[in-house]
């Protein structure tokens, strides 16, 4: 299983189906060649290991559902609710189509788990449009790691994974992470201060919550 696939799965909610391939995620997880994603996948194992499926369940609509700025719809964070945000879930939609990737019943293109498979169906593909919501996956990464949330060791381990972010993709995070998205509906909860915001994805350094994007 090729990390996207894995971190796919992970990252998707983890309904009962989900849950019961723990073991063979584990197992995935540690055939990896060792590398910081590697590591930071199975520390998200470990902190999950010996939870209940209810506390599994909860802990993941309470990190998605509930906190706009940590969402995985990731056109999200670059449109807010703008028309604009249509037109690029249809331009995904067509380039997943193109690569003979279906979404399933419901599945919206721009949800990360469904950017990962299709990464893993059409890696050079997929790692395009990844690299094209950078920014969001900075300020999704930033919020989790303000949490503490285990999931935050899934985005660092995504960002290991992907080129090193340019200046200009940082500076798209600051500003999101101040500013939220375009046309924010009334009572999301505040967007994280650029100060909040963890060192860049593939800088080399160190992650924790604590790191600071310069």
């Amino acid at each position: 299983m090729t990390p996207w696939r894995l971190l796919s799965l992970l990252l998707d909610y983890p309904d009962e189906e989900l849950l019961a391939c723990s073991g063979e995620l584990a197992e995935a997880a540690r055939a990896l060649p060792s590398s910081p994603a590697r590591k930071a996948i199975l520390s998200f194992l470990a902190r999950r290991e010996g939870l209940a499926a209810n506390a599994i369940q909860r802990e993941y609509v309470e990190t998605f559902d509930f906190a706009k700025r940590a969402t995985l719809y990731l056109s999200f964070h670059a449109y807010g609710d703008r028309r604009q945000r249509g037109m690029a879930m249809l331009h995904l939609k067509q380039s997943y189509r193109a690569a003979g990737f279906e979404l399933g019943d419901g599945t919206l293109p721009d949800h990360l788990p469904a950017a990962l498979e299709f990464t893993d169906l059409a890696p050079e593909a997929g790692i395009g449009v990844l690299r094209d919501f950078r920014p969001a996956l900075e300020v999704v990464r930033a919020a989790l790691h303000e949490e503490d949330s285990a999931y935050a060791l899934l985005l660092d381990a995504l960002c290991e994974l992907l080129p090193a972010a340019s200046a200009e993709e940082l500076d798209d995070a600051r500003r999101i992470a101040a500013e939220g998205p375009p046309s924010e509906t009334v009572g999301l909860e505040p967007f994280a201060p650029p100060e909040a915001m963890p060192a860049a994805c593939g800088s080399g350094e160190p992650s924790s919550a604590g790191a600071i994007l310069l």
